[in-house]
C-alpha cells in the first residue's frame, strides 16, 4: 500500500461524513457529467471515493463500474450501495471496486474488445503520481470518440502558498502527494495525451477545473 492509498484509506470515515463544501458547484458538475452520457453508455470512474456521484450517476447509463485505489473509500461504498438497494433503488448496472487505473480486473466492458463511452475523474487527477501514463492509460480504455470527463483542482497560480504548505501536511501524514496544475497545462497534457477538448468549466472557482475531452 503506498502512502498516497494509506493516507485515503485511514481518512475515509472522516472523508464520508464531511459535507460538500459547494453544493451548487457539485450540481453544476452532475449537471454537465449527465448532458454527455446516454443510457446506452458503459461508464467507468477512477478515483470514486465513498460512491457518492456514482450513485447519483449510475442510474442514467447502462453499466457504471466505479472504483478507488483506498479500500475504506470502496467499503464504505458498498455500505451505501447495500442501503439504497435495501431501500427498493435497484442499481442494477452499478458496481465498485478496489482497483486503480492500471489495475487488470479493469477491463474493457466486453468481449469484443470495445471501450468505454466514458471514463470519468472527479477531483482524482491532481492526485496521482504518474499524471501522463494514467491518461495513455485513460485513452486505452476508451472507445474510438469517448469522452474523459474530469474536474481537476489545479493550484499552480498560488504555488508560493499551496506548495510550502502541502510539503509541512505530508511531513505530519495530514496530506497525500498533490500535483500543482494549472489550467493550461491540465488542458495541454490532455491534447498530448490525444484528447480533443469539447468542453470546459470553472465550478467551484477559482481552483476547479471542469474538463470534457473526447479521444481522437
Amino acid at each position: 500500500m503506498t502512502p498516497s492509498t494509506r493516507f485515503w484509506d485511514k481518512a475515509a470515515r472522516k472523508y464520508a461524513a464531511s459535507k460538500i463544501k459547494d453544493q451548487a458547484a457539485y450540481e453544476k458538475t452532475l449537471e454537465r457529467t449527465i448532458e454527455h452520457l446516454g443510457p446506452e453508455d458503459r461508464v467507468l470512474e477512477l478515483g470514486a471515493g465513498t460512491g457518492s456521484t456514482a450513485l447519483l450517476l449510475a442510474k442514467n447509463v447502462k453499466s457504471y463500474l466505479s472504483t478507488d485505489f483506498a479500500p475504506g473509500m470502496i467499503e464504505i461504498a458498498n455500505e451505501k450501495l447495500a442501503s439504497e438497494r435495501n431501500s427498493g433503488v435497484p442499481h442494477e448496472g452499478l458496481s465498485f471496486l478496489t482497483a486503480d487505473a492500471f489495475d487488470e480486473r479493469v477491463q474493457l466492458p466486453d468481449a469484443q474488445g470495445d471501450g468505454y463511452d466514458a471514463v470519468l475523474a472527479f477531483n482524482f487527477f491532481h492526485l496521482v503520481e504518474n499524471p501522463d501514463d494514467l491518461l495513455a492509460r485513460v485513452r486505452d480504455l476508451l472507445k474510438p470518440g469517448g469522452l474523459y470527463i474530469s474536474k481537476t483542482v489545479c493550484l499552480k497560480k498560488r504555488a508560493w502558498l499551496f506548495g510550502p504548505l502541502i510539503k509541512i501536511m505530508q511531513l505530519f501524514g495530514k496530506a497525500p502527494y498533490v500535483s500543482l496544475f494549472s489550467f493550461e497545462e491540465l488542458e495541454e497534457r490532455l491534447r498530448r495525451a490525444g484528447f480533443e477538448i469539447i468542453e470546459t468549466g470553472t465550478y467551484p472557482a477559482p481552483f476547479s477545473r471542469f474538463v470534457v475531452a473526447r479521444k481522437v
